[in-house]
């Protein structure tokens, strides 16, 4: 198949960069990664990337096609060879470019390490050799955080890091949370407090650019949401993040609805609100203040309060009730997606619960704009 390609091209000692385009015969079951060997090779051997496929390190190979973050690897280029398509290749974002569509992964790992990812155990080895066993139930809170390979894809999407570098980043955060959230490991609350500090779990925009970025399904933003969750189970509260998303729950846990004047003093406090008078004024003036009381209590209140009160009994109110919740939307999203593949019909389903259904991989990931 006839292949085309524009690459950026970018020389660290000059700071020159150009956008070359390439042509040339690829196999039909090429991927981008292939393709890029085939211009090193027959074409121009100065251009420079990543790769140790076949070398036990997945996720090298990580840059970016027409602006989105992609394993070359992992791109099959037919369907878009077919179309006519000439796709943009360059860097990833978020990190130096040292060469062409290599990045300096330095601040990347600096990150890695500053989360502290290794476990540190809070048990003696047992006397017998036995192992220490956890329940599938504690192991699905960090299952998918157990497959990050750190390609550094979610990184390169990161607007949280983009306004602010410090931001310890998607990739950080979820490897955080993958030890957070292992049983074994007796420095949670103090990982929690860490990570709870500035330019921590807060700072994440909830852009969910990680999330429909990572190829394989870790799903970063999520992570954090567990860490958010874990933190203020701990009491780990004090940061405006923490705080608005209390808020928020006790809003709605008396009310049912988000009384949204009262959101302000409770995240920044009563002096930093009477700072704001004068923006909250200019909105007033526009009709962008909404009523300080809400109309009445909201239908079904009860139930939501009900709903709250079983969390907390049951010990589900931190990265455990996250979870519980994206795998029973899992089995909604099945159950629709083979309805829709029956015709509308239940057929194929025979007489299984839905409960019983083994879901697929859901499909949260959700392309953001901005915060």
């Amino acid at each position: 198949m006839q292949v085309a390609l524009k690459i950026w091209r970018y020389d660290g000692k000059t700071g020159n960069k150009a956008l070359r385009e390439y042509e040339f015969e690829a196999p039909e079951e090429a991927t981008l990664l292939d393709c890029l060997d085939i211009v090193k090779d027959k074409q121009d051997g100065s251009l420079a990337y990543r790769k140790s496929c076949r070398m036990m390190i997945c996720g090298s190979c990580g840059m970016r096609m027409n602006g989105a973050a992609v394993l070359a690897c992992k791109v099959r280029m037919y369907d878009i060879a077919a179309a006519g398509q000439v796709p943009v290749i360059s860097a990833m974002g978020n990190l130096p470019v040292i060469k062409d569509l290599v990045v300096d992964m330095d601040p990347f790992w600096a990150k890695f390490k500053a989360i502290k990812p290794y476990l540190q155990p809070g048990y003696d080895q047992p006397a017998d050799g036995k192992e220490h066993v956890i329940t599938q139930e504690r192991m699905n809170v960090i299952h998918k955080e157990s497959l990050c390979i750190n390609c550094g894809c979610c990184v390169s999407e990161c607007n949280a890091m983009e306004s602010e570098p410090e931001f310890l980043g998607p990739q950080a955060l979820a490897k955080g949370m993958r030890f957070v959230g292992d049983p074994r490991d007796a420095a949670a609350v103090e990982r929690l407090d860490e990570y709870s500090g500035q330019h921590g779990i807060w700072e994440c925009t909830r852009c969910y650019f990680c999330n429909e970025r990572c190829p394989k399904g870790v799903d970063p933003r999520d992570a954090i949401a567990k860490l958010g969750a874990e933190a203020i189970k701990e009491g780990i509260d004090d940061d405006r993040g923490a705080k608005h998303a209390n808020w928020f729950v006790t809003s709605a846990k008396t009310t049912g609805w988000l009384r949204e004047t009262e959101l302000v003093p409770k995240t920044q406090g009563v002096v930093s609100s009477i700072k704001d008078m004068k923006f909250a004024m200019g909105l007033l003036k526009v009709g962008k203040v909404p009523s300080p009381f809400p109309p009445h209590v909201a239908e079904g209140v009860k139930e939501s309060r009900g709903l709250y009160d079983l969390v907390k009994e049951q010990g589900r109110d931190g990265a455990l009730g996250i979870v519980q919740g994206e795998r029973a939307l899992s089995r909604i999203e099945h159950h629709a997606g083979t309805k829709e593949a029956d015709g509308g019909s239940a057929q194929g389903m025979g007489s299984r619960d839905q409960a019983d259904v083994t879901p697929g991989e859901p499909d949260t990931k959700k392309p953001g704009g901005g915060a």
